[in-house]
Formats: structure tokens, sequence, C-alpha cells
């Protein structure tokens, strides 16, 4: 009787110390695992255009995070704030992902890095822009940028002549031009400079139409047939590519030939467009935000230029011009779609 009531005392005291010992292991097993895991970095997103117009784009700043070690919901979060071409809410939007405490913001065009400048002076920005960064008041210098801003530029307001040159040359009839501008970006008086230098070259008349407001596109395709231009320079700036559609489907109604920034606007409907390589840009934006995330200082990183440029031709679109475009722009155009 003896043995066997110490069997059972030591069986149930066996089995209080499993019990106490599971209880331990259950109790530590989530700081074990949570020690494991990297923390994520969190990146702001300030998108000035609309998110449909910059899928391409994020797909080309992802691969560029990615080659750096950053795969989004793994080890780093983006918050995403878009403006749909909308200035207003940049402002806010810069304050709301300040105020989530992101570790770097990026800044999609001049006019959001502005707005994310105005908005911390402490949280590193890379910001994406056409114009002039030191003209703008972004950075200090290309090479040094100081301060809290780097980022790369298309440099699309210094090749707002030589689109005209190429409007020009795709239609050597026209002897009236109009440009089509937002006044509130930042380079406006050196667009209307240059372009207006351009074309006085080129000998034609060119007419500055001032676009900020959906009306008055509508209105600016009005005055444009009543000027009997026969081209058209769309700026390049995010409310416009953020209502892509629409100056198409106006170009197309009053059969007036439009030249675009940027490849992808040709690709989609636009008759001729001239830029960066946005895809390449978006990447190496990817590339500087993750230099941040492991420790690298933004006043030290040089702003980037871009490089690469391409001529993007729609012929379906010219044929549905009536125009034939001439073999000397077909003959340097990286790409002409049919």
């Amino acid at each position: 009787m003896l043995g066997s009531i110490r069997i059972a005392d030591y069986e149930k005291m066996m089995q209080r110390r499993h019990f106490i010992t599971v209880l331990g292991c259950a109790a530590i097993w989530p700081f074990a695992v949570t020690a494991q895991q990297k923390p994520s970095r969190v990146i702001g997103f300030l998108g000035a255009r609309a998110l449909a117009e910059s899928t391409h784009l994020l797909a080309a700043f992802k691969q560029g995070l990615s080659e750096a070690g950053y795969v989004e919901g793994q080890n780093v979060i983006i918050e995403y704030r878009w403006a749909n071409g909308d200035y207003d809410r940049l402002p806010a939007l810069a304050a709301d992902l300040v105020s989530r405490k992101v570790d770097v913001i990026v800044a999609q065009s001049n006019v959001s890095a502005r707005a994310a400048q105005s908005a911390t002076s402490t949280i590193p920005i890379v910001f994406t822009g056409g114009g002039d960064p030191v003209a703008a008041g972004l950075i200090s210098s290309l090479s040094r940028p100081g301060g809290n801003l780097t980022g790369l530029s298309f440099l699309t307001v210094d090749l707002m002549a030589k689109r005209l040159e190429l409007l020009a040359e795709l239609v050597p009839e026209a002897k009236k031009i109009a440009l089509l501008l937002n006044p509130r970006i930042i380079a406006a008086e050196q667009v209307i400079r240059d372009v207006q230098e351009a074309a006085h070259a080129k000998g034609v008349t060119l007419h500055v139409l001032t676009v900020a407001t959906d009306a008055e596109i509508d209105a600016a395709f009005a005055s444009i047939v009543e000027l009997r231009a026969g081209a058209l320079v769309i700026g390049s700036d995010p409310f416009f590519a953020s209502r892509r559609d629409r100056l198409f489907a106006l170009a197309a109604r009053q059969g007036v030939p439009a030249i675009y920034d940027q490849r992808e606007t040709a690709a989609a409907g636009g008759l001729i467009s001239y830029g960066a390589d946005t895809n390449a840009i978006y990447l190496r934006v990817g590339v500087y935000a993750a230099r941040i995330l492991k420790g690298a200082n933004p006043a030290d990183l040089p702003v980037e230029q871009a490089s690469k440029f391409e001529l993007v031709i729609n012929l379906k679109t010219a044929n549905a011009l009536g125009l034939t475009v001439p073999q000397s722009l077909l003959a340097r155009a990286d790409e002409v779609i049919e």
C-alpha cells in the first residue's frame, strides 16, 4: 500500500511539474518569436498624382527597395497618401504622414516635396521632380543637398522647349502652338520663358493657356479652337497626369495634335511623348529610400538627374488625326506604337 501511494504521489508531482514547465514555455514563446522578427520600418508615400496613374511607378519603386533588402509587408510598411492632382490636399496629407512618425517620406513631384518640407525638418524626404530643386528652395546644391531632402530630377522643365521643337517637326504646317500649363507649378515662369524662346526660334506663335481646375481645361480647349492653334504642348505636371484620359478625349474631339512628357501617356493613347525613363527614376527612388532606412544622411546623398530619355510615337493616334509622321522622327523614336 505504501508503495502504491508513493507511486501515485510521484505521478501527481511529475504532472504538476510538466504543467508548470509547459505554462512557462507558453509565456516565454511569444517573446522569443518577437525577438527573432525584424522590426518593420515605415515609408510614407506622398503622391501628387492618382494611384491609377502611378501603379507602374510603384512597381519600379518597390523593385528598388527589394534590391536593397526591403520588401513591403515583410520588413517595411508603406503608408500611401494620394492627392489626385489636387495640390490643396498635399499639406494635410504630409502632416498626417509626419504625425504617424514614418521613417522617410517619398514625395512625388516638387510640389509634394515642398508640402513635406513644410511639415517636417527632421524626417528624411526623397523627392522626384521636374524643375530645378535648388531654384525651388528644396536643397542647397545637387552634390550636397543639405537639410533633410534629397532625390531625383526628371529634368521635365528643361525638356519643355525640346517638346515644342519635336511637335513643330511633326506638324510643320502649325503656325500657332498652344501651351497648356498649370500656373501653380514651381517652375511655371521658367517653362513659359523656355518654350517661348523655342517657339520664336521655330518661327511659330505661342499661346500660353493656364489651367488649374477641371473647368479651366474645357475653357482652354475652347480657346485653342478660337485661336486656331495647330498643335498643343501639354505641361509636365501631376495635375495633367491625373486627367490624362480627359485630355486625350478633348484633343481627339478637336483634332489637335498634342505632345506629352512620359512614355506611358503615348502608350495609353497620346500622340507623342518625350521625357525621362520614369521606371528607371523610381527604381532609384526605392534605392535611395532604402539607403536612408539603413542610416544614410539625406544631406550627403547627391540629387541624381535623369540620363535616359525616350521619344515615343503612337501611329494609331497619328492616323486618327490624319497626320503623316515624318520619317526623320520615326527614325529617332525609341518606340513606335502601331
